[in-house]
């Protein structure tokens, strides 16, 4: 048995602790936002937060998250949608949609150490993170609408 807090409630897994953390988020807690993409942490699909950093759940094992806060897609804007969320929306940034949770997750990442990020900081942030349909361009600007309305006080 394995003990965690997933967006922000206690959950208990009972499950081998090294199964990696997105299996147990997506089959034993059902929490199926996060999505697998190339199981060796290259792809950036399955990003979470553990304890606030940007986490490859493919490569975590669940042994790993015992006890620390992880916060999924699902619990991103657990109280509506975020300011960034907004700006996904807002600027049309996905297009197939399937690596958009890990995407948002590293990029929320990125706000909330970095508020007003530059070029270089959200290319260096995002480059774990690949998009199939190519929409980096409007993932860039999404961030940089919602760094804006952070700035500005309407978040």
């Amino acid at each position: 048995m394995v003990t965690l807090t997933v967006n922000g409630s206690e959950r208990d897994v009972d499950a081998d602790g090294d199964m990696p953390l997105l299996w147990a988020l997506r089959d034993e807690l059902g929490l199926t936002g996060t999505k697998y993409g190339c199981g060796v942490g290259a792809c950036g699909a399955c990003t979470v937060h553990v304890d606030g950093q940007p986490t490859r759940a493919c490569l975590t094992p669940l042994a790993a998250a015992a006890g620390r806060s992880v916060i999924t897609i699902e619990g991103l804007g657990a109280d509506g949608l975020t300011v960034l969320q907004q700006a996904w929306i807002d600027e049309n940034v996905p297009q197939c949609g399937y690596c958009q949770a890990g995407q948002l997750m590293s990029a929320a990442a990125l706000l909330a150490r970095s508020p007003d990020p530059s070029d270089a900081d959200i290319d260096a942030a995002m480059a774990g993170n690949l998009c199939r349909c190519g929409t980096y361009p409007r993932i860039r600007k999404a961030i940089r609408t919602a760094a804006g309305r952070m700035n500005d006080g309407n978040a």
